[in-house]
Parts: structure tokens; C-alpha cells; sequence
């Protein structure tokens, strides 16, 4: 005959077994949780409009996180904010388009007032813009980006499947 001592101690060990066991795989499952959150974050930055088609490259680099100047029919964006509409820049004989110049001078000087000089020349500026889009306010946006300072002027362009 078993002491009753004895058969507590026996359930007792029986219980926190299966208890243990249970630990490992919730470790597990956090583990797995935080990597698919983090590896899920791979998505095209450069925002998606429905009324601008952008023109297809073979270009292979993927972006990066840039300011992004969407040019409409209607107006020009920058990040997402109305700057100067489309019926000024237009009428506009300058090369310049002041508004535009002065938005990006404004987002340089915020994002670059802690950041040293030599990264002056790096600053980075996306153009997102229509593929029917006239060359010559094409050619005022970039002339506006470069003389705001920004030494790296992408076009956003649709990869291709095959080149032509």
C-alpha cells in the first residue's frame, strides 16, 4: 500500500509536467510572431494614385525612402501636401517653380538640422509622375529640386518584366 505522502507527490509531478512543456512552444510562437512582423515591412514605399500612370524601366534597383514630389494633372505634392497647381506652373515662364523650391528647402531644413554637412549632397528627392506628363514641367520640377539643394533626382518608374 502506497502512503498517501507519496501519491500527492506523484500527482503533483505528473501536473507540472505537461505544464512545462507548454512554455517552450509559446516562447516559440513569440519568436515567430516578431520575425513575420518585421520581415513583413518589405513594401514599396512611393505611394500608389489611382490618376497618375507611371512609366514602366527595366530598372532593377529597388527604392528607398525618399521625399516624393507627385505631380497631378491638377498639382504638384510634396509628401502627400498641395505645393502650387498645375495651371501655375504652366502659366510660369521661370525654370524655377518658387513654391516647390521652397517646400523642399523646408523639409531639407528639418530633416538636416542635426545631420553634419557632407550628407548635403546625398539628399534624395523622387518624382512621381504621370507618363503623359509634358516634358516641360518636367523639366521645371527638376530644375526646382536641384536648386533646393537635392543632389539625387529619381524618377519612380514601373519595373518591366523583360527588357525591349
Amino acid at each position: 500500500m502506497i502512503p498517501y505522502r507519496l501519491k500527492r507527490h506523484r500527482k503533483r509531478q505528473h501536473t507540472g509536467d505537461s505544464h512545462m512543456a507548454l512554455v517552450p512552444f509559446i516562447d516559440m510562437l513569440t519568436i515567430l510572431v516578431v520575425f513575420l512582423l518585421v520581415h513583413t515591412a518589405d513594401v514599396d514605399i512611393l505611394p500608389n494614385t489611382r490618376n497618375i500612370s507611371i512609366p514602366q524601366s527595366i530598372s532593377s534597383i529597388k527604392p528607398h525612402e525618399t521625399i516624393v514630389v507627385m505631380i497631378t494633372k491638377d498639382e504638384v505634392l510634396v509628401d502627400g501636401k498641395s505645393v502650387v497647381t498645375m495651371a501655375d506652373v504652366l502659366a510660369s515662364t521661370d525654370n524655377i517653380v518658387e513654391p516647390l523650391k521652397r517646400s523642399l528647402s523646408d523639409q531639407a531644413a528639418r530633416v538636416l538640422a542635426t545631420a553634419d554637412q557632407d550628407t548635403v549632397a546625398e539628399r534624395e528627392v523622387t518624382i512621381l509622375g504621370d507618363k503623359n506628363l509634358p516634358y516641360t514641367v518636367l523639366k521645371k520640377i527638376m530644375q526646382s529640386c536641384t536648386e533646393a539643394k537635392y543632389g539625387k533626382v529619381s524618377l519612380a518608374v514601373l519595373e518591366r518584366d523583360t527588357a525591349a
